[in-house]
């Protein structure tokens, strides 16, 4: 059986990256230091004889007495929310070391393992784009000094040390640009736009939109990021390969609003506070041409299965 390390494994995505392995029949070891995540995502697998958890910090050397076969690096704070508690913006340091430090120690550990490597970096890369849709040969419109640069550039870099080990080492790497994701295991405490309206309408408080609502957004639930990143990782002809793993579907954020007020059937008046976050994009999606055809990967959960799976997540 092979076995697959996860870093990052205990948090909203890894967690369902964990779950579908082990459905895959991998053997699966989470690595987490628990900073961003929760035990409780992966507290239904403790008695699954293929999984295992460690409590440990990617910046430091990892040390196993066993061989893996394929490294998945999830392992970072992704909530940009300025007032979250576990965002990137209240962990500055923590998130540009475990992007930049933690990728070069788990390339290192993959290069001893002479296993598959894979880095989960983030459509942040583009910064607030010139281009729309975004391709993946798209090289971004980034702050290297804003208040986001703690993970888009770190990101940047992640992908830039990855691509030195796949260049000069040799080594089997891939790059995977997650856009937006959501779905059951969201940390309320992430605060992101579509748990904050969420909260909100189940609350019958006001669903608040930062700026006019008029900024988009492209939404993809998480059983197909996670396929994706699985199609990614274990396709053929992926050695190398840098590919956008998100949904084509666009919306504006009052859009998005309006749809979770009627399918939390709230009566919650929906009010438009504030200006937009500094540096944050007025337009996001992907092109995934590269995916469909590389991958055979495109996403299947349509928007509205996906919010009321989310919204009954939220009510338990």
């Amino acid at each position: 059986m092979e076995t697959v390390l996860v870093a990052g494994g205990a948090g909203f995505l890894g967690s369902h990256l964990c779950d579908k392995l082990l459905k895959e029949g991998y053997s699966v070891v989470c690595v987490d230091n628990f900073l961003t995540s929760s035990l409780e995502n992966i507290s239904h697998l403790r008695d699954n004889k293929s999984f295992s958890s460690i409590n440990h910090d990617i910046c430091e050397p990892l040390k196993l007495d066993f061989k893996v076969t394929h490294v998945f690096h999830l392992a970072s704070p992704a909530s940009p929310n300025h007032h979250s508690k576990i965002s990137y913006h209240s962990l500055p340091l923590e998130t540009m070391l475990a992007n930049t430090t933690g990728t070069l120690e788990l390339l290192k550990f993959a290069e001893k393992n002479n296993a598959k490597f894979l880095f989960a970096s983030s459509s942040e890369v583009y910064g607030d784009p010139l281009e729309h849709p975004q391709k993946e040969e798209y090289r971004g419109n980034v702050s290297t000094t804003g208040p986001r640069s703690i993970y888009d550039e770190s990101k940047r870099f992640g992908e830039t040390i990855t691509a030195y080990f796949s260049r000069n080492k040799k080594l089997d790497t891939k790059i995977a640009r997650i856009f937006n994701t959501y779905g059951p295991r969201m940390m309320k405490e992430d605060m992101r736009m579509i748990i904050i309206f969420i909260t909100q309408a189940l609350r019958g408080e006001p669903i608040t939109i930062f700026g006019d609502g008029s900024q988009t957004r492209s939404l993809c639930f998480v059983e197909d990021t996670v396929l994706g990143l699985v199609r990614l990782m274990f396709g053929d002809g992926t050695k190398g390969e840098v590919v956008n793993i998100g949904s084509g579907e666009e919306h504006t954020v009052l859009e998005f609003a309006e749809l979770v007020k009627k399918l939390t059937v709230s009566s919650s008046e929906i009010i438009f506070s504030e200006k937009l976050p500094e540096d944050d994009p007025i337009r996001r999606k992907p092109d995934i041409s590269k995916a469909k055809t590389l991958l055979d990967w495109e996403p299947k959960v349509p928007l509205e299965e996906g919010l009321l799976k989310t919204i009954q997540y939220f009510k338990n």
